[in-house]
């Protein structure tokens, strides 16, 4: 079996967590979630699960990992009981990591594509209207949209098949500290835009008669959802760099931490998104679209708007291609781990089948428009989204945490000795009736309402 590579620094292990978990989920699906669900009430909301639920998860799944040095399920087998079929769950989380970069590769090119466009100066005093058409354009067209998910597939293939620590670890730090950066200048500026107090209080002001549409449960749906989507729990995401680091520091704390880097991430956004929307008449429930329509505008009326547009959405795609090395990694070490491939050539085998996969969602905006699975107006990507987020997420952070606090599982006590480790928060054994009884029943609940409503709410 080919030798697993290790992180450098805890430092490289908190920015690749973070990068895997900071991306779409933060910058371009948490606004556009926030906007369709009412804004105020919906971000406390999933701020309370992103502690109370996304946190726990993200610990378990970093034990699970690290205890077995494996991915997910290679990692089930070797904790499980004898005569358990936990690893049974490997598969359909494979098939998520796989479903998921498949849509999130198409997204990434959108990114890349107005790089691209705010480079070559085509939003330069450029009105909504205008910089809608780029996106409709965008959307339309076949060729633009597969052109540019192939750049990003092939990137995330070569950077997977060099290793971790020598390409994705040390590019990490740089593209995340300067993405952070970009970010609170954008949202000081959006927020001294015209009209952007009513933007904020949109975004930050619970009202309940935003929540007139969907109700309570299903905003609390959305949000748990939202929670386990951007935290990239549930599948094996993050299980893979737990399975990567030393035993130095307990896993509590470097959950918290990488938590906290996504919630701020995540907030930032909206700060940048809301307040701009309002300033330029755009509604904040429109949807995927909602960020390549309200930024642009932002730039188009900022002194060096080019550049400053340029570098965001340079360094949101790198952001992005982040998530996509980091689920792509999960792939990796699936295919070493249980076939005993060689890096290059899971690089490859990979990146060839992500690139097939990926053709039938760019050709849902456009050429398979007819094709409305699930619900009339749905898309590829719907459906694709739905499996991820709606099902192998949630579900698979239940089975998560039922397999690390039951004894038909690894059990609570093994769990809380392998995330007690090292110095750093540790998990206080008073936590056993809530991580055995309570969370599961939450996360069962909201799962079961959720489902049930999507169809037939």
């Amino acid at each position: 079996m080919e030798k697993r590579e290790k992180l450098g620094s805890r430092l490289g292990f908190i920015l690749l967590s973070a990068g895997c978990a900071i991306g779409l989920g933060n910058v371009w699906k948490f606004p556009y979630i926030t906007g369709q669900y009412g804004g105020g009430l919906f971000v406390l909301i999933y701020i309370l699960f992103l502690f109370i639920l996304g946190i726990p998860v993200l610990t378990m799944e970093y034990a699970i990992g690290r205890a077995s040095r494996r991915s997910i399920l290679p990692a089930y087998e070797k904790l499980e009981k004898e005569g358990t079929k936990w690893h049974l769950w490997g598969w359909p989380a494979m098939l998520g990591n796989y479903v998921l970069l498949m849509f999130y590769s198409v997204v990434t090119g959108w990114l890349l594509y107005f790089a691209d466009m705010m480079l070559r100066g085509v939003f330069v005093d450029a009105g909504t209207d205008e910089i809608e058409a780029v996106f409709n354009n965008m959307m339309a067209s076949p060729s633009i949209l597969i052109r540019y998910m192939l750049i990003v597939v092939i990137i995330t293939s070569i950077v997977c098949s060099i290793g971790l620590q020598k390409s994705v670890e040390t590019v990490s730090k740089v593209v995340m500290t300067l993405l952070l950066l970009i970010m609170l200048l954008l949202a000081v500026r959006s927020l001294t835009l015209p009209g952007a107090s009513e933007g904020l209080s949109f975004y930050l002001k619970p009202n309940p008669d935003n929540l007139k549409d969907a109700g309570i449960f299903q905003v609390a749906y959305a949000a748990l959802n939202q929670s386990f989507f951007t935290l990239s729990v549930g599948m094996g995401g993050m299980e893979i760099y737990g399975s990567y680091i030393d035993r130095d520091h307990s896993l509590a704390g470097e959950a918290v931490l990488v938590t906290a880097l996504d919630f701020f991430v995540a907030i930032t956004a909206g700060l940048i998104i809301f307040p701009a929307c309002f300033a330029y008449g755009i509604q904040p429930d429109a949807g995927p679209s909602l960020i390549f329509k309200t930024l642009p505008n932002l730039f188009s009326t900022m002194p060096g708007g080019r550049i400053w547009g340029s570098f965001f959405f340079i360094f949101m795609f790198f952001a992005a291609l982040s998530t996509m090395i980091g689920v792509f990694e999960n792939l990796q070490a699936f295919a070493i781990d249980l076939k005993q491939a060689k890096r290059w050539k899971a690089g490859i085998i990979n990146g060839l089948v992500l690139a097939v996969g990926s053709v039938p969602c760019a050709l849902g905006f456009n050429l398979w428009s007819s094709f409305q699975p699930l619900k009339p107006g749905n898309c590829v990507m719907d459906l694709e989204d739905f499996y991820v987020s709606n099902l192998v997420l949630p579900i698979g952070s239940l089975i998560t945490v039922l397999f690390c606090t039951w004894k038909f599982g690894w059990g609570f006590d093994k769990f809380m000795e392998e995330a007690n480790l090292g110095k750093g928060l540790k998990v206080s054994p008073k936590l056993r009736i809530y991580f055995q009884y309570i969370l599961p029943l939450i996360m069962a609940f909201i799962i079961i309402y959720g489902l049930v409503t999507y169809f037939i709410g």
